[in-house]
């Protein structure tokens, strides 16, 4: 992992991306589900996530590919959810590997692990299903 040099009070969707290992279209959409995941908005409306925002995407991110939760089980489950107070640590970033697979010829997709990507498609599947009822 590949460190920051100084310490943060707000990271952007791109590094909070890089630092819990989820796609920002991911991140988009728990915001969009999790009403206890309101990351403020800096002037020109781009999301700006603190570290305790941060700790609870990677809380979310547990319940639901770990642990298995859907969508509503994981918002029981936060109900009780309780923060931690700010230890002021320092967030990391994940870094990329040395070798890509871009760089070796291979599509971008094959640096995704498998188990994430279905997680992923689970996920937009329950979104598009959920927006079909709503539509209809």
């Amino acid at each position: 992992m590949k460190q920051i040099g100084i310490k943060k009070l707000y990271y952007s969707i791109s590094e909070v991306s890089k630092i819990t290992d989820l796609e920002q279209y991911v991140l988009r959409y728990w915001e969009s589900e999790f009403e206890q995941l309101n990351p403020a908005k800096n002037r020109a409306g781009n999301s700006i996530y603190t570290n305790k925002e941060i700790k609870l995407i990677l809380y979310i991110k547990k319940l639901l590919r770990e642990e298995r939760y859907t969508i509503e089980g994981a918002k029981q489950v936060l109900l009780s959810y309780m923060p931690d107070t700010d230890s002021g640590e320092q967030l990391e970033l994940i870094a990329e590997p040395a070798s890509s697979p871009t760089a070796q010829g291979q599509p971008q997709a094959a640096k995704v692990p498998e188990n994430r990507l279905r997680g992923d498609m689970i996920e937009i599947k329950k979104f598009l299903e959920e927006l079909l009822v709503r539509l209809t």
